[in-house]
């Protein structure tokens, strides 16, 4: 061991390891626990919009559930109206019109369905921006305490 000091006091006469430890320019630590604080609002934040999520999948299922106790009352009302007799001309008008009906609310339960998730996804999305815009804030603040 007192070899390898002579060594390097020969080597290197002026190197004083203290010295450039002194000089050297670390990057100053963070403040742990304003990064602590703003890991927990992260998760505060993911775990809302989870919420706003899944309050959005439950309203569609009970909507979508709902539709289909419709259509299938609707459907055996439809049933029972066909199986009265009547002319061949009317039966088929009376097809017609059942079979533009079943598409028309087909269409438009689709689009409410449709509206739903997309308020519902709106939603959680609207609360992770509003977080990552006060993360990026904090992250600007951080950096100019240094």
């Amino acid at each position: 061991m007192a070899d390898d000091k002579k060594k390097t006091a020969s080597f290197m006469p002026d190197f004083d390891i203290k010295k450039m430890m002194g000089e050297m320019k670390l990057p100053a630590a963070p403040d742990m626990d304003a990064v602590m604080a703003a890991h927990k609002r992260n998760l505060e934040a993911l775990t809302e919009a989870n919420r706003v999520a899944l309050e959005g999948a439950q309203a569609v299922a009970r909507r979508h559930m709902e539709i289909l106790q419709s259509t299938m009352s609707g459907l055996t009302e439809t049933l029972k109206e066909m199986s009265t007799a009547g002319s061949p001309s009317s039966r088929a008008a009376k097809q017609a019109e059942l079979l533009k009906q079943a598409y028309e609310n087909a269409v438009a339960n689709t689009k409410e369905l449709g509206d739903l998730i997309q308020k519902s996804n709106a939603e959680a999305l609207q609360k992770l921006n509003a977080r990552v815009s006060e993360a990026m804030a904090e992250v600007k603040v951080l950096f100019e305490k240094k």
